[in-house]
Formats: structure tokens, C-alpha cells, sequence
């Protein structure tokens, strides 16, 4: 006698409600936190541009930071990449004083003008606040990954006001070439609610005006690829220069607090001498303007090197609202060689720098649709896959693991980005002893 078994629809539907909890409440506790955020923000960068001699208070300002994650943070100071790992390699949950270690140290940061961003705050405050919750409902360690996944898509789309952008951000971040399908339903509800949260709060994100998209043609198909090119090298730059720091003064510094203190000093002797405080901060102001007029073709180094500085020397924040800068402005300089709208450039370069410095082509594909209209989606993606193919095996999230190579070049599946190069050394080395052996034979 056949057993009657029920249709599998209807054992889905726990799951649904499950999820369908869970992700709301991370979506109310990070869009929240994200709102909270964003307000102070909004006072700090008001409060710095109003008094623009606190500039030269950043030296004191990034060691009283470094010394309360020397004395308080040392469990989180990973940041994005600890998140990352413990979606890989569940081990502890993520002590909540990662919430207003990385909130608080990134309003300082801005109050004083060093060159960061933001969605490192939001995803890290996002993803701690998540993790709290799976004692509250017992959670297994494979349904405490995606518990963590939808508190970083939830804190990427309130700060952005993103939602379907940061629900894939929060699939693909994890690995290059691979997402989890799995956590779908919960990141896409924790990052729509989130965002639906923050405004109910009151948040207003930045509007960006695209006044002119290009038709698709051989020409704008070909500029775009071109400057999708230029765009994956700046992110390559970008990632590439901000780790070699880090490693660099962390060689050099021993005593952590002090590093950010010189950083201090180098970034408002730098404002001084070639007035720059465009530079520092969010920039959003720079980046509006490079949707309206041409900006200086300079301003994109500018903002590169300024942040490079601040986050390599250990000045919290996050990466990509400069990368939004150093894309946009550059996108706005490449325009006129490329026979292109500059507030089209502009807009593609915004997104496509972030694609090949984060590896999310996907994500960023969305996000330039949700931000700038459907019209501009086939360019902006030609340009954000050749970005994310050009920048290689790198990014700024260094705990990303290789889901799928970029190309032929085989590495091995869950290698960290952080252990590629000591990986590649393995191999010619290895090579080179084989060849050493036949040789004497």
C-alpha cells in the first residue's frame, strides 16, 4: 500500500513563515540602526563643513579610535571580512559590540574628515544585530548563514536605498562566481523591509539624475566595454593599494592606535596643502556634480588616494561610497574621449568600479537600474562585467572566497581572495622544482 505523502509545496510553507519572521525582524532591527546612522552622519558631515579647521583634530581623532578597537575591538576589527568567514566557517556569534564600535568610529571619522564610506557600517551593524537573534530562535549553523547573509542585505539596501540590489548583494558578496540560492527568499525580504524601515524613519536618500543614455550601438557598445576596462583597473588600483597598506603599517606600526594618528597626519596635511576637502567624507556633493557638469579630471585620483589613506592607516567606514565617487568622476572625465553622455559615464562609472572592486556584477547591475532607470540597464551592464573581469582574482573584501575563476586560470573552489598570491608563489615555485628535477635527471 502506497503511503500518501504531501505535496512538497506544503512542507515549504513553514519555511516561508519561518523566514518570513526572521528576516523581517533583522530588516526592522538594521534599517533601524541604519537610520540612526545615517542621521548622525548627516550632523557629523553638516557640523565638519561648517568647521572646516577640525580637520587638523583628525590625528587625535583616529588614534582616540584606534585605541578603543586596540583596548574594546579586537574581536571585531575584521569587519566585513569577519562576517564573510563566519558565513564560511560558522564558528561564534558576532559580539554585538561590533554595533557601536563601527557606528561610533565611523561618525568620528567623518566628523573630522577622513575619506570613507559608509555601507561597511551598515552591513557590519546588520550583520551583528542579525547574529544576536539565533540563540532567540536556536538556529541551526547552516540556517545561522543565512541568517547573517539577510542582515548584510538588509543593512546594504537601508543605507542605500537599494532593496533588490542589496538582497543580491548580500548572495553574491560571499564568493566569486557563485551564489546561494538558498538564502534568496530571506535576503530579499530582510533587504525590502529594511529599506521600507529606513524610510519610515524618515531617511531620504540622494537622487541622481541621468539627463541622457546613449541608444544601444556598435559605438556605445564598444565605448562601454572600453571604459568597463578603465573602470575594473580602478577598482583593481583601489583594492589593490588599500591591502598593501594595511599590511604595510601593520609591518611597520606595531602599536595599532598609532596608525590611524599618522594616517590623521597625512590626510589633513594633504587637505591643507592642495585644498582638498572636496576629497574627504562621503563626496556626495563631487558625485551630484559629475552628473550635471564636467568635474576636474583629476578628482577620481583625488578621492582614491585620500581614502587608500585613511582606511589603509585604520580609519573606520566603508569603501564603497568612494568607490561611487571614484567611478563617477572618472566616468564623467572619459566622456568627452569616448563621444559619450557624461551623465550616462558618470552613472556607469559609479557602479562599475564598485562591480570590479567588490566582485558583484549582479548587484551592481541592479543597483544602476534601481538608481539611475531601466534605460541605462544593457550599457551599465557590458560596462560592470567587463569591470568585474578585468579587476581579477582581487577586491576589497579579502575573506571573499574563488566560487568559480574569472577565466581558464584554475584555483581551487573556497580559496580566501587574501591567499591567492601566497597560493600562486606555491605553484611556480613547484614548477620550478619540477623543472630543476628533470633537468638533473
Amino acid at each position: 500500500m502506497t503511503r500518501f505523502r504531501r505535496p512538497e509545496q506544503l512542507e515549504l510553507l513553514p519555511y516561508i513563515g519561518k523566514w518570513l519572521v526572521i528576516a523581517s525582524v533583522v530588516a526592522f532591527l538594521a534599517g533601524s540602526a541604519s537610520a540612526f546612522f545615517l542621521f548622525a552622519l548627516d550632523g557629523a558631515t553638516r557640523w565638519r563643513e561648517s568647521h572646516r579647521e577640525v580637520i587638523w583634530l583628525l590625528p587625535l581623532a583616529g588614534f582616540a579610535v584606534g585605541w578603543i578597537y586596540y583596548r574594546l575591538g579586537k574581536p571585531v576589527d575584521a569587519g566585513n571580512n569577519l562576517l564573510i568567514d563566519e558565513i564560511h566557517d560558522p564558528k561564534k556569534v558576532v559580539p554585538l559590540r561590533m554595533v557601536p564600535l563601527v557606528l561610533g568610529g565611523t561618525v568620528i571619522s567623518h566628523l573630522f574628515g577622513a575619506s570613507v564610506g559608509r555601507e561597511g557600517t551598515a552591513v557590519q551593524m546588520g550583520g551583528a544585530l542579525a547574529d544576536q537573534l539565533t540563540h532567540l530562535f536556536r538556529l541551526k549553523q547552516e540556517d545561522r548563514r543565512i541568517l547573517l547573509m539577510a542582515g548584510i542585505s538588509a543593512g546594504f539596501a537601508s543605507v542605500f536605498g537599494t532593496p533588490l540590489a542589496g538582497a543580491i548583494f548580500g548572495l553574491e558578496v560571499l564568493a566569486i562566481g557563485r551564489m546561494r540560492y538558498d538564502a534568496l527568499f530571506p535576503c530579499m525580504v530582510a533587504a525590502i523591509v529594511a529599506d521600507q524601515v529606513g524610510l519610515a524613519w524618515g531617511v531620504h536618500h540622494t537622487h541622481y539624475v541621468v539627463s541622457e543614455v546613449a541608444p544601444v550601438a556598435f559605438w556605445s557598445v564598444v565605448a562601454v566595454v572600453a571604459a568597463g576596462i578603465v573602470f575594473g583597473l580602478a577598482g583593481l588600483v583601489f583594492a589593490t593599494a588599500t591591502h598593501r597598506l594595511g599590511a604595510l603599517m601593520k609591518r611597520f606600526v606595531a602599536y595599532p592606535p598609532l596608525r590611524p594618528l599618522l594616517g590623521g597626519i597625512v590626510v589633513a596635511s594633504a587637505v591643507w596643502a592642495v585644498d582638498g576637502y572636496r576629497y574627504i567624507g562621503l563626496g556626495i556633493p563631487t558625485i551630484v556634480q559629475s552628473f550635471q557638469v564636467p568635474v576636474a579630471p583629476w578628482d577620481f585620483l583625488g578621492k582614491m588616494a585620500f581614502t587608500v589613506v585613511s582606511l589603509g592607516t585604520g580609519f573606520k567606514g566603508g569603501e564603497v561610497t568612494p568607490l561611487f565617487y571614484i567611478g563617477a568622476t572618472l566616468g564623467n572625465a572619459m566622456a568627452p574621449l569616448l563621444h559619450l553622455p557624461f551623465s550616462m559615464l558618470a552613472a556607469i562609472g559609479f557602479v562599475a568600479v564598485f562591480a570590479g572592486a567588490a566582485n558583484t556584477p549582479v548587484a551592481t547591475i541592479v543597483m544602476a537600474v534601481e538608481l539611475f532607470g531601466p534605460a541605462i540597464g544593457p550599457l551599465a551592464a557590458i560596462a560592470c562585467i567587463a569591470s568585474y573581469l578585468v579587476s581579477g582574482h582581487t577586491g576589497i573584501y579579502h575573506a571573499q572566497r574563488v566560487g568559480h575563476s574569472k577565466h581558464r586560470q584554475s584555483l581551487p573552489e573556497d580559496l580566501r581572495i587574501a591567499d591567492i598570491a601566497q597560493f600562486r608563489r606555491k605553484q611556480t615555485q613547484e614548477k620550478k622544482d619540477a623543472v630543476s628535477g628533470e633537468k638533473k635527471q
